[in-house]
C-alpha cells in the first residue's frame, strides 16, 4: 500500500479545525460541504471528508465504510440542495476531483468540486 503524507496545515484542515470560516452548505459526522470562494459556475460547492485523506484513491483505500458511504451520500445531497440533479430537472452538474501534480491538485486534502447551474462545455480538449 502506498504511503500518503497528509499536511495538517493545508487550508481545508484549517477550515475543519475552525481556524478559517466557510460558507457551509452541508455538514455531517464525516463530511463538510461549502461554497467555493471563487466560484467557476453559478453553483460551485466543495465537498471534503473530515478525515486526513490526500486524494480519492487514498480515501478509497483507507477510509472506513462509514466515511465512504457518508461522503458519497453527502455529494448526492449537495446535488439535491443545489437543484442540479439531471433526473430532477436540474440540467446536470460536473464533479471534479484533482489528484497529484499531473492532476493539478492545489490543496492536498481530498475535495470534490460540484459545479452546475449552466452549460459547462467540454472538460478537456482533444489532443
Amino acid at each position: 500500500m502506498m504511503a500518503y503524507e497528509y499536511d495538517d496545515q493545508n487550508i481545508f484542515a484549517k477550515i475543519l479545525r475552525g481556524e478559517i470560516p466557510n460558507d457551509t452548505v452541508l455538514e455531517t459526522d464525516h463530511t463538510l460541504a461549502f461554497n467555493d470562494i471563487t466560484p467557476q459556475a453559478p453553483a460551485h460547492v466543495l465537498v471534503i471528508p473530515k478525515g486526513p485523506y490526500v486524494c480519492y484513491d487514498h480515501f478509497a483505500l483507507e477510509a472506513s465504510d462509514t466515511e465512504i458511504v457518508d461522503f458519497n451520500r453527502s455529494i448526492a445531497e449537495v446535488c439535491r440542495i443545489l437543484g442540479v440533479q439531471p433526473g430532477a430537472g436540474g440540467g446536470g452538474y460536473r464533479m471534479i476531483s484533482n489528484a497529484g501534480e499531473h492532476g493539478v491538485q492545489e490543496v492536498p486534502h481530498l475535495h470534490v468540486h460540484i459545479l452546475g447551474g449552466r452549460p459547462l462545455g467540454r472538460m478537456l480538449q482533444r489532443m
